[in-house]
This record gives structure tokens, sequence and C-alpha cells, in this order.
């Protein structure tokens, strides 16, 4: 038998060596959604280009809401988010470094009205579904301020996006707001509904981001590093022509639906290369800027009373992960 003495020893001269290792080290947690910017981290999953890395990450799955509210109550080290929820969650008393931008969303997020409603000006004096506060109603806000309205031409009526489709096809409201899969549900659930305002309108109106505490930033941050690599690792596969028809039947897979459907919704979300996210994180004031992005949706948070005061935006967002690769 061999004795404990005899197990210390060994394990001391692995110290010794440089070889020691961490029986207690917990994995990166981080909550993903069915969102295909987020979907996409599944190709590294199951590659294992994460343990090729030399990084523990444990992956869990999550409706969205039901993410941000696992990564308030600090059972995650990140999640995916938008950039304006990630601001939500931050002043709801959950702080948040955005690191990496994976997406920002192309015409998945959908403005669907009801037979008959072919316009936003349609949607004047009628009952829009939408879950108010989140990134729907800022999507909706901007579709409105487009065709000269406001808030107030409409009757709001809060819906969680999950039950956007059902709540249409009762003929409860005469439009919703819902991001894919619940957009395009929608558009199958209801004969004769139609998009008539999408994010591929406003690029750069909703940012799709890894969120991360603090705390975790800052003590693994070696580890995060890698976890930014493996994500263009991703990203070059996904759009190499090679192995694109790979990278989609794992995304598909992993929502239970058809490669062929799951296309459509690629189409819809502009995953970032590098170079693009780059340029993206120049501070500007407009869409074409995270941090312009930001800023517009604090005005939006404040404006709608979904928190008191401006945030710091700078304090959420760090660039060095993918402005030093």
């Amino acid at each position: 038998m061999i004795s404990r003495r005899k197990i210390l020893g060994v394990f001391v001269g692995l110290v010794l060596s440089g070889q020691a290792f961490s029986v207690s080290a917990e994995p990166l947690k981080i909550g993903y959604s069915d969102w295909p910017g987020w979907v996409a981290w599944e190709v590294a999953v199951e590659k294992k280009w994460f343990a090729e890395a030399g990084v523990d990450v444990k992956f869990e799955w999550f409706d969205y809401v039901a993410s941000m509210d696992a990564f308030a109550a600090g059972q995650l080290d990140a999640v995916g988010m938008t950039n304006g929820d990630a601001l939500v969650t931050g002043a709801t008393g959950a702080q948040s470094v955005m690191v990496i931008m994976n997406d920002y969303s192309n015409g998945n997020d959908m403005v669907i009205g009801a037979p008959g409603i072919d316009s936003i000006k349609a949607l004047k004096g009628k009952k829009v579904g939408v879950e108010i506060g989140f990134v729907s109603h800022l999507l909706l806000l901007n579709a409105l301020e487009k065709n000269g309205m406001t808030e107030s031409d409409v009757t709001l009526v809060n819906v969680p996006t999950n039950e956007t489709p059902q709540v249409l096809a009762s003929g409860q409201v005469d439009a919703i707001v819902a991001w894919q899969p619940s957009s395009g549900s929608a558009l199958e659930l209801v004969p004769g509904s139609s998009k008539i305002y999408t994010s591929a309108d406003e690029p750069g109106l909703i940012y799709d981001m890894l969120a991360v505490s603090p705390s975790s930033y800052a003590s693994k941050r070696a580890e995060w590093e890698k976890v930014a690599k493996v994500w263009y690792k991703v990203v070059d596969y996904i759009k190499d022509p090679k192995t694109t028809d790979d990278a989609v039947a794992i995304m598909a897979s992993r929502v239970g639906l058809s490669p062929e459907v799951y296309k459509s919704f690629i189409k819809g979300t502009k995953i970032l290369t590098l170079e693009e996210a780059k340029s993206l994180y120049k501070k500007g004031p407009g869409f074409d800027s995270i941090y312009g992005s930001s800023k517009l949706s604090d005005d939006f948070n404040v404006a709608n009373k979904v928190y008191d005061k401006p945030l710091d935006i700078d304090s959420y967002i760090d660039p060095s992960l993918t402005l030093g690769l």
C-alpha cells in the first residue's frame, strides 16, 4: 500500500519540478442561450478546442433571461448578453465587463405585424407585445423614431419574448417584437404576418457580447485570453467555406433544427471577424462603435426608468483581449 507520505512526496516533487496542478481549480462557467452568436460556442465544445488551448470551461445552457439571472446570482463567471442588457444587469447589482464581441444582430430581431399590419406607421393606435425594458423594446422605439412616431403612439403589452408567437396568434396584439427563434416561429405560426422592421435596418443597435464578472476577469485573465483565442478559431471555422457546413450542423443540432433552417438564422447574425471586432471597439458616438451603441442603450434605459442614473459605459467594456490578438 502506498502511504500518504509517499503520495505527498510525489506531489512535492511535482511542485519542485514545475509540474504541479491544482486539484481544486474550478472551471470557467459560462452561461449561453439560443442565439446564433452564442450557439457558435458549441463548435469549440464539440471540437474540444478549450482543452487543446489549456483552459477548463464549462458551458451551461439557459433560456436567455434565466442566464442573466444565474449570472446575477453569482452562479456563472460569464454570460452571453446584449450590450444593453449587460447595462441593465449591472445597474441592478451584477456588474460585468464585456470582453468578447460575438456579433451584432443583422435581421434576426424583428417587429412582426399581424395580417393587415404591413408597416410601422400602421401600428399607430395598435397594441404591440414586447418584453418591456429589454433589447426588443429598444428595437421597437428605434423603429418608431425612424417613422416619426413615439411610444405614445402605440400601446405596449408586456410579453416574455419566448411567448410572443402565441400571443400574436391569439389576436391579443397587433404586432410583436422578438428575436430568432421566436421571431421565425411567429412568422410560421401566423399566416399572413410579416416582418415590418428588423435589426438589419439599424446595424449595431444590438451587439451580442460575452460579459464576465470583474472578479473572475481579474483573477483569471490568462484563462480568458485563451477563451478569446478559441472564439476566433470558432469564427474562422464558421466563415471558412470548407468547414461552414460542419459548423452549421453542429449549431443546428444544439437547438434541434435542421442545418437548412439554421442557415437563415446565421444570415441574420453578423458574426464578427477579429478585424471587424477591432474596428467596432473604437470609440465613437454612433452604432458603429460598441461605446456609442452602449451609450444609446444607456440613454434608453434611463429614459424608460429601467434604472435611475446613467452608467459609466467605459467600465463595462474592455477591448484589450480582442485588441491583443
